[in-house]
């Protein structure tokens, strides 16, 4: 049973702060859903999460260890970081590239072994990649590429994987078929994931929790039931919103458009209702 805690965490660059006392445990078998607008500080927050980013003040341990004292290749062997978008400067195969992630495992100049070449299949099984092991992975499609990036994190044998808008444009099908993926891997490895997304629907749909992050602070945090309610989406991302419970899929989340507060203010502000830019108008 792997455990994550973050207790008062903050992180800020020079010009700016932006986490503000960040707290919150999570455990083995969850998907922990991170949401919030653009520059609320969710990706800052994975980036604390596996000390990419030194923070400004607070802890973050896992299993009671804290991350800041331990080297690059131990947070590696405890987790795995799925960025937004992954370049290759050389052609790298899709085997090759998978096999990268076995340096948490091994020594400096120690090659490659049978126990790498191991886990490296079972990890392109595992996310259905097998078929593209000598393909090159520039040759990939945007979601098998994810894929391959999330098995390159898979053979570090990580307790928690950290996913940074892992559907980020892939198109509806590949999303929910990823989304699938993660939450088989949660399940079947008793992993901790840890996912930063702006996909609500999504969300709801596969998250155990859900955290909501509003100005680098928790806005709103608990099941999926109590997150994702229509108030909250006013509050978080100024929308107007039907939630209901479906028996198909869970919370159901139908986005109906932005939040205008008060309409009668509203439209007491719109020119159009006052003729304003009409009189002695011709065709530009």
């Amino acid at each position: 049973m792997i455990g994550l805690e973050l207790e008062g965490v903050k992180f800020a660059y020079p010009s700016r702060e932006i986490l503000h006392g960040i707290t919150f445990k999570a455990g083995s078998g969850e998907i922990l859903g991170i949401i919030g607008q653009n520059g609320c500080g969710k990706t800052t927050l994975l980036k604390c999460i596996n000390a990419t980013l030194k923070t400004s003040a607070g802890k973050i341990t896992v299993d009671g260890t804290d991350v800041s004292v331990l080297s690059k290749r131990e947070i590696a062997k405890r987790m795995g970081f799925v960025m937004q978008t992954a370049s290759t400067t050389f052609p790298f195969t899709v085997y090759e590239t998978v096999l990268m992630g076995r340096y948490a495992r091994k020594g400096l100049m120690e090659s490659d072994s049978e126990e790498d070449e191991r886990a490296v299949y079972q990890a392109m099984r595992d996310t259905g990649i097998v078929k593209f092991a000598d393909r090159d992975i520039d040759e990939l499609s945007g979601g098998e590429r994810r894929r391959v990036m999330i098995a390159r994190a898979l053979v570090q044998e990580p307790d928690i994987l950290l996913l940074d808008e892992p559907t980020l444009h892939l198109d509806i099908n590949h999303q929910f078929d990823l989304m699938d993926l993660i939450t088989r891997l949660a399940r079947e490895k008793d992993m901790l994931v840890v996912l930063v997304t702006h996909d609500i629907i999504l969300a709801a749909r596969y998250c155990s929790r859900v955290i909501a992050v509003i100005h680098g602070r928790i806005g709103a945090a608990g099941s999926v039931e109590e997150v994702f309610t229509e108030d909250n989406m006013r509050d978080l991302f100024d929308i107007e919103t039907e939630i209901r419970e479906d028996a198909r899929v869970g919370r159901n989340i139908t986005i109906i458009g932005k939040y205008h507060g008060d309409d009668s203010n509203f439209e007491e502000d719109d020119p159009l209702d006052k003729g304003e830019g009409h009189e002695g108008k011709g065709n530009d």
